[in-house]
């Protein structure tokens, strides 16, 4: 698979990723086994970037990414992440303290099975911890061979330049897809920084995939249970759209998802989305995605389709990530 650069540090990886949270959190029950050799499978099939974090099981899903991995280690980039609180005492449910990311860190190297973590990413940004705080402690930790590169996720603009400022970061994640847009707005500033990005959820959770239910046919494990996009309303709204894709995408000899994907990788060489599925089938769909090319026609016609995304936001009110 091709490879991209995402910031000006020297991290490379493959032009599709995967995202691992779904082989044993918030997609319903899982099968552990199931799950390493489906991050395997992607191994073999050209992926060389894995997503996973401390918030996914407490451990549990970086352990089946280390164990997956390990024979590999040295072939591919392992990305995870700090910044939940799980003892109900931090406001916002969030903890960036610089004692506990130290320790998060030397658990995720334990769960893991590596000497060093290659992209440490802030997972939600802490309002009662200064970025600087957030940022010089990652330097730290890089300087002491812990942690390679340094990774924002769901941060804002400004946010985005402090933490910059005190260690460069080399990736912002957050959720984009062709339902979910608001992160454009940010572009700017990451390309007049030279910080890549790392699309997650590139497929709406699932619903670009071409195989979406309404919500109540999940598993209330599942966060397409209550996701705003799988309810009554913008349920048809979006598949109707999905539709729309699915014609598109047909003519191009590709489904559904290969086409929201192929128009991510379209959107810039500093993007990379990360899919996650448990299906060997879905996953080598995903990845041929990476050699399907859409010219202006096609861009154009996404564009007719959805023009500014989706329907229904992407997390309820309370949950929504506030960037400043």
């Amino acid at each position: 698979m091709r490879q991209r650069s995402l910031g000006r540090q020297g991290l490379t990886v493959s032009a599709i990723g995967y995202g691992a949270m779904g082989v044993s959190f918030a997609y319903g029950p899982s099968d552990k086994k199931e799950g390493e050799a489906t991050i395997r499978r992607a191994h073999e099939l050209g992926v060389t970037f894995f997503d996973t974090a401390e918030l996914y099981g407490q451990g549990e899903n970086e352990r089946i990414v280390g164990a997956a991995l390990a024979p590999v280690r040295d072939e591919v980039v392992i990305a995870t992440k700090f910044g939940f609180d799980f003892t109900g005492t931090r406001e916002g449910g969030v903890d960036s303290r610089p004692e506990h990311i130290r320790e998060v860190v030397d658990n995720s190297l334990r769960y893991l099975g590596v000497d060093v973590i290659d992209v440490l990413y802030q997972h939600r940004v802490d309002p009662n911890v200064p970025i600087e705080d957030v940022a010089g402690t990652v330097k730290e930790l890089v300087d002491a061979g812990k942690v390679r590169y340094f990774g924002l996720s769901e941060a804002g603009a400004g946010t985005i330049r402090r933490a910059h400022a005190v260690q460069p970061v080399s990736v912002l994640q957050t959720e984009y897809s062709l339902f979910e847009r608001e992160v454009e707005a940010l572009f700017p500033v990451l390309r007049e920084l030279g910080i890549g990005f790392v699309a997650y959820s590139p497929l709406g959770r699932g619903f670009l995939t071409g195989q979406a239910k309404p919500g109540a046919e999940y598993d209330e494990s599942d966060m397409r249970s209550w996701d705003a996009r799988f309810q009554p309303g913008n349920y048809e709204k979006n598949l109707e759209a999905t539709r729309l894709l699915g014609e598109l995408a047909a003519g191009k000899g590709a489904t559904v998802a290969q086409l929201a994907l192929a128009w991510l990788l379209a959107q810039g060489d500093d993007i990379v989305p990360i899919p996650g599925t448990r299906s060997p089938e879905r996953l080598a769909e995903n990845v041929a995605a990476a050699d399907l090319v859409l010219d202006d026609a096609d861009l154009t016609r996404i564009a007719e389709i959805l023009p500014t995304g989706g329907y229904g936001a992407r997390y309820p009110q309370g949950m929504l990530p506030v960037w400043e």
